[in-house]
């Protein structure tokens, strides 16, 4: 029996987003899909219902995958696929399997022999660096940095480190409720030559970029409370 298809299906980057900052491709698998692993059983189905595609929700099986997700469960999960039923993955915003568990079904798609299809779709992190102009060819990304102030110090010291020494661009991302704690600490850590760059509801009506020196930074106020964003460290 031919296997189905597991599709890494993008959703919106901004609360403002519309079915309009969907492509047609993508709308045209959604139509068609009704197994899902979501990160978010709420979100999803408030996206899918959103695009207004026709869709009966009630109809669609939506299982969790979350950062408590047991990859032991992924058997019984990719049952659907291995009967020839395709099935997508959906993050909280942006595209799946980055800086969320959905790599974890991919990994097992791979060793089951099962096709992944990654729909095209924005994602933040791209977003975020391509605004910085800081250097787009060689650079890494960290994820969330610890929520712990000592660690975290560490953290960005050593991604600082990094960058200016290899001239590799550093990004990474935060809860949006605690951006403006970690603005705060990267004025406070980082040297004043330093550029840090931040991406800011990036798709969204009220987006913006802003790349200066720490120095800079220190004497602008920035409010970032409870928006969506990617932050860059490196040099010019």
């Amino acid at each position: 029996m031919e296997k189905g298809k597991l599709y890494l299906i993008p959703t919106y980057l901004s609360s403002t987003n519309n079915g309009d900052n969907i492509t047609n491709a993508v709308k045209n698998v959604i139509r068609t899909t009704t197994y899902y692993l979501v990160e978010n059983i709420r979100t999803a189905r408030r996206y899918l219902s959103s695009l207004q595609l026709g869709l009966d929700i009630e109809t669609i099986h939506f299982e969790p995958m979350d950062k408590r997700f047991d990859e032991q469960a992924l058997p019984a999960l990719f049952k659907p696929l291995l009967a020839g039923v395709n099935m997508g993955i959906l993050s909280e915003a942006g595209l799946p399997a980055i800086a969320d568990p959905g790599n974890l079904a991919v990994r097992y798609a791979h060793e089951q022999d099962i096709e992944v299809v990654c729909l095209e779709g924005a994602s933040s992190i791209i977003l975020g660096l391509i605004s910085s102009g800081l250097n787009g060819q060689q650079f890494t990304f960290h994820g969330y940095l610890p929520i712990d102030p000592v660690l975290r110090e560490k953290k960005i010291r050593t991604m600082e480190q990094i960058a200016l020494s290899s001239g590799y661009s550093q990004v990474f991302m935060e809860t949006p409720y605690r951006n403006q704690q970690l603005l705060t600490a990267l004025t406070k850590i980082l040297k004043p030559d330093t550029v840090l760059a931040i991406g800011a509801d990036l798709t969204g009506q009220e987006q913006y970029t802003r790349s200066k020196k720490v120095s800079v930074w220190k004497k602008t106020f920035f409010k970032l409370d409870k928006i969506p964003c990617t932050f860059s460290i490196g040099i010019y």
